[in-house]
């Protein structure tokens, strides 16, 4: 098994190099982590512990943003990323999460976790703005907006419920969807979340703006936006009467809805009909809310395409792009090998001893996750803290994206570990005392040795988070 250090590229640094903006973190809780504090950095590997020959891994680069880097292979071999294979020489985008083994069979290699540290927090004053009421209201229903929209090329803005309802009655009747406010053509809508909070300021500064309860409730029975939806494609010409594409039109193409070039399962898309794209795969599917196959991910409301074109027989390989049924499906469906990355808020230490203390038990990570996934289906565990959207009525039934899956197990795992006895801990855990900041705490992000001395899977103490 190989340790690798880190060196400068000799290119130009960041604005503070004192700062590490990402690190290698090794699985193997023994091993130090390597911190990258250069925008392009070259990783070397140590042949033996105690030689000075060192050969050089890979390169990694920032990418613009703060979320993501470019590795590229600079060993004489190929190396895993995510268990894929990158050849010598090649390059991959890599995402805080990504697992990196420096060989191509994984076997005898120390692995490693790609980790983006949190950005430094921000000392910027808040900028307050004064806001007319009578600019924040619906042009259809003359209130001041509930779960605002915007149509787009107009960026028109209306109540979610008002704008669904105009939607569904002007494709009933009319070729394309018009604006209800200047009547321009409209081609996207979606959510817009930066209004929505200027809407909700609005109404706490002025209770008197307020809806009724049940006006609320009629609207929110009406609302059938979740993500971005694409309306009225301007594609008229079909497959089938294509020779030879241009490379342009084959791109147009490529992301081109299967329902819109032929009929499948009884269905064919309106010429004009709304579509969703899918997050994963950027794929098309039409936004079909009369049916009961689900297009939205109830932990994180983004469109996922893999349950409908399942429902459809559309399989992956397929002309266009189409997502596999493995990355949208039941809760109950799905089983989980290993703890996910953003269990116990990324903290690989409390990572390793609930992995220990689940060995200790003689069991499995899908026993324990089973088994607190049947409490939380009986609604015996408090959602309050659970980090995914529609919290109260996600059952083990619901739908959920890959990621959101993650998430709801890393919340189990945490109500796991609380409420074990000293008894089940490792030696070196059993003593450790809770930090007062608890799972909030942001020094276990960046401070190793804080990490590992004292324990986060507990409730805070000190600071304004819920216990």
């Amino acid at each position: 098994m190989t340790t690798e250090t880190g060196q400068s590229s000799g290119s130009k640094p960041s604005d503070d190099d004192d700062v590490a903006w990402a690190k290698l973190v090794p699985l193997d809780t023994r091993f130090s982590d390597i911190e990258i504090r250069c925008d392009d950095m070259v990783i070397c590997s140590e042949i033996k512990p105690s030689s000075s020959e060192r050969r050089e891994w890979c390169r990694i680069t920032k990418n613009l943003g703060q979320g993501s880097a470019t590795l590229h292979n600079k060993s004489s071999d190929a190396i895993l990323v995510d268990e894929a294979i990158i050849p010598k020489d090649g390059a991959v985008d890599i995402m805080s999460g990504s697992e990196i083994v420096p060989g191509p069979g994984g076997q005898g290699y120390l692995q490693y976790r790609f980790t983006v540290m949190p950005a430094p927090d921000s000392n910027s004053q808040l900028l307050k703005i004064s806001i007319d009421p009578d600019h924040a209201k619906c042009s259809i229903c003359l209130n001041v907006w509930h779960d605002v929209v915007t149509a787009a090329p107009c960026l028109h803005n209306f109540c979610n419920g008002c704008f669904s309802e105009w939607m569904r009655r002007s494709e009933a009747k009319h070729q394309h969807v018009l604006c209800p406010q200047c009547r321009t053509t409209v081609q996207f809508v979606g959510r817009n979340h930066f209004l929505q909070n200027i809407q909700e300021d609005i109404l706490k500064a002025d209770t008197g703006l307020r809806r009724p309860a049940e006006d609320i409730a009629v609207l929110d029975s009406s609302s059938s936006i979740q993500s971005n939806l694409i309306i009225g494609s301007k594609r008229k010409r079909r497959l089938s009467t294509l020779v030879s594409p241009t490379l342009e039109e084959r791109d147009s193409l490529r992301l081109q809805c299967p329902q819109c070039v032929a009929t499948i399962g009884g269905y064919r898309c309106e010429r004009h009909g709304a579509h969703l794209q899918c997050h994963l795969c950027r794929g098309m599917m039409p936004n079909r809310t009369n049916i009961q196959v689900p297009l939205h991910c109830m932990g994180c409301d983004r469109p996922f395409c893999g349950a409908y074109w399942s429902s459809q027989n559309v399989t992956h390989g397929e002309s266009t792009p189409v997502c596999s049924r493995d990355t949208f499906r039941p809760i109950s469906e799905r089983t989980v090998t290993r703890i996910p990355f953003l269990t116990h808020e990324m903290n690989r230490h409390e990572q390793d001893i609930t992995q220990r203390c689940i060995a200790k038990m003689g069991r499995t990570v899908q026993d324990v996750v089973a088994e607190w996934f049947r409490l939380f289906n009986d609604r015996q565990i408090d959602r309050s803290r659970m980090p995914l959207n529609h919290a109260e009525t996600i059952t083990i039934s619901t739908h959920v994206c890959n990621e959101c899956y993650d998430k709801l197990v890393g919340f189990l795992l945490y109500w796991y570990r609380v409420t074990l006895t000293v008894d089940y801990f490792p030696a070196d855990a059993a003593t450790r005392e809770n930090c007062w900041y608890g799972y909030a705490c942001r020094t276990q992000h960046h401070n190793e040795e804080h990490a590992r001395k004292r324990n986060h899977v507990c409730r805070p103490t000190r600071g304004n988070h819920p216990s």
